[in-house]
C-alpha cells in the first residue's frame, strides 16, 4: 500500500520512516496540478505542489493509523506558513488522502491534536491526485549527505 504525506522538507522526515518498517520512502512533490515538476520549480511556490513523500508499506507491519501518529509526532502541525526554517506553500502540510477510510482517520486524529493543544491544525487534507518522484540527488538525502543532512536537521530546529 501507499500513503502521501506532506511534512516540510522531504529530506528531513525521511529517515523517520525507515525506522518505523516502511518498506519504501520516495521523495517527490504532489497537490498541484503541473506535471512533472522540478525541485527549482517546487521552491519557487508557484506550482502548487509541496515537498511530499511517498510511503510504501505493508498494513501487517504497520497500519496507516500508525503512519498518522509517526507524521503527526514529527512535523509542528500548528504553523501554517511551512516547517521550522522552512517557509513557503511547498513546505506546508498535507495529507493526501486516497478513500474515505484514510480521510475518517486524518480528521480524527487531527480532531484529537486540537482537543488536547486548544489549538487549531494547520494541516491540508486533500484527494490524492498525482505524486512526481523527485530527483536522484534528494532520495535518501540523508545517506548520501550525512553530514550535510545533519546540518539542516540542527540549523532547521527539527534535532537539537
Amino acid at each position: 500500500m501507499k500513503a502521501y504525506f506532506a511534512g516540510g522538507c522531504f529530506w528531513c522526515v525521511t529517515p523517520i520512516y525507515k525506522i518505523y518498517g516502511v518498506d519504501e520512502v520516495v521523495c517527490g512533490y504532489s497537490g498541484g496540478n503541473e506535471v512533472n515538476p522540478t525541485y527549482e520549480d517546487v521552491k519557487s511556490q508557484k506550482t502548487g505542489h509541496r515537498e511530499t513523500i511517498e510511503l510504501e508499506y505493508d498494513p501487517k507491519n504497520v497500519s496507516y493509523d500508525k503512519l498518522l501518529d509517526i507524521y503527526l509526532a514529527n512535523v509542528d502541525p500548528f504553523d501554517s506558513e511551512g516547517q521550522f526554517i522552512d517557509k513557503g506553500f511547498s513546505y506546508t502540510l498535507a495529507i493526501y488522502y486516497q478513500n474515505e477510510e484514510e480521510l475518517t482517520l486524518a480528521q480524527e486524529k487531527i480532531k484529537d491534536l486540537e482537543q488536547s493543544s486548544g489549538k487549531k491544525a494547520q494541516i491540508a487534507l486533500e484527494p490524492f491526485k498525482s505524486f512526481y518522484k523527485a530527483e536522484e540527488e534528494h532520495q535518501d538525502y540523508y545517506l548520501k549527505n550525512p553530514e550535510a543532512f545533519e546540518k539542516e536537521m540542527k540549523e532547521s530546529g527539527r534535532a537539537k
